[in-house]
C-alpha cells in the first residue's frame, strides 16, 4: 500500500477510542444495543481498548467491524489535541467528540483525493487534485474551534467535482465504458438483493448504488465507479474488484467474499471472508 495511504487508514493503537464514544448507534442486526453520541461504548476499557474486539461480530457489534475513520481517530488523538486524552482532561471531551466527525469527513475525501493521485489515467487532472487536495490537508490541520466550523458540505461540493471528473476519465480510457453491460447498468442504484452473478458490469458508474444482499458471486466489477456503494451482506465471492476506483475497506468490510474474490492492492481480505 502507497505510504501516503497508508496514512488514512486507522492506527487505534494511537487513538483515544473515538469512534466508540463520539458516535451514536442504535440497537439493531448491526448494534446489540443503543448508544448515545459522546457517551462510551461500556465495551471500551480505560486504556481505549475494546474487550470485545476479537468476537465483535459474534457479540453483535457487526457494525464496529464495517467501520474506517480513515486515520482521522489518531489524527484528532495525537495532532488537534496533542496527545491528550478525554478521560485524563474530561473538559476536553465534548469538543474532542465534536470534532471527530468533522475530521472523519475532511479525511475520508483525503482518501479519494489520493488514491486519484496514484491512477495513471487521471494524470490530466493531477495538478488540480493536488490543490484541493493541500486544501483540506490544511482544514485538519487547523485549531478545533475552526474545524467545528468548516462548512464540510461546500467543501465536499467542490472535492466531488474532481472526484466525478476523475471518474469519467478513468472509466473511459479504460475501454469499458462502451460496452452494452456498462451502459446497461451505469446509473442503476437499486440493487438490493439482485441475481448478478457473473454479471460483467465494467467501467460501469455504479456510485452510490445499493447491493445489499445481492449476489455478486463471479461478477467483474474492474475499473467500476464504486464510491458509496452498500455491499452490506453483499456475495462478492469470486468477483473481480481489481481496478474498481474509490471502494473502501469499510465496503469491503460490509460484504461477504471469499479467497477467489479479487481486491485492489490498496484494500485487504477481511477476516471473516469464506478461506
Amino acid at each position: 500500500m502507497p505510504e501516503k495511504l497508508s496514512k488514512l487508514r486507522p492506527d487505534c493503537e494511537n487513538c483515544f477510542g473515538l469512534c466508540c464514544v463520539a458516535l451514536p448507534y442504535a440497537k439493531s442486526a448491526d448494534f446489540a444495543m443503543d448508544k448515545e453520541a459522546g457517551r462510551p461504548c461500556s465495551n471500551l476499557q480505560t486504556d481505549f481498548r475494546c474487550q470485545i474486539h476479537a468476537d465483535l461480530r459474534k457479540k453483535g457489534f457487526r457494525g464496529c467491524t464495517t467501520f474506517e475513520c480513515f486515520g482521522a481517530g489518531q489524527k484528532v488523538s495525537q495532532d488537534t489535541f496533542k496527545n491528550r486524552d478525554w478521560r485524563s482532561h474530561p473538559g476536553l471531551g465534548k469538543e474532542m467528540f465534536a470534532v471527530f466527525p468533522i475530521m472523519h469527513q475532511l479525511h475520508e475525501m483525503l482518501f479519494y483525493l489520493t488514491e486519484i493521485l496514484f491512477l495513471e489515467a487521471a494524470r490530466p487532472i493531477h495538478g488540480e487534485v493536488r490543490g484541493i487536495l493541500e486544501a483540506t490537508e490544511n482544514l485538519t490541520n487547523m485549531e478545533p474551534g475552526l474545524i467545528m466550523a468548516i462548512d464540510v458540505q461546500a467543501h465536499r461540493h467542490e472535492v466531488n467535482k474532481l472526484i466525478l471528473k476523475a471518474s469519467e476519465i478513468i472509466r473511459k480510457n479504460s475501454g469499458f465504458h462502451q460496452k452494452k453491460s456498462a451502459k446497461k447498468y451505469s446509473g442503476r442504484r437499486d440493487f438490493i438483493g439482485a441475481n448478478l452473478k457473473g454479471e460483467v458490469l465494467c467501467g460501469a458508474n455504479l456510485r452510490g448504488s445499493l447491493f445489499i444482499a445481492a449476489d455478486l458471486r463471479k461478477a467483474d466489477l474492474r475499473n467500476t465507479d464504486l464510491i458509496g456503494a452498500d455491499f452490506r451482506d453483499a456475495d462478492l465471492s469470486g468477483a473481480n474488484l481489481m481496478g474498481s476506483i474509490f471502494l473502501n475497506q469499510a465496503q469491503v468490510n460490509s460484504a461477504k467474499g471469499d479467497r477467489y474474490t479479487k481486491l485492489p492492492g490498496t484494500l485487504q481480505r477481511p477476516e471473516h471472508w469464506k478461506n
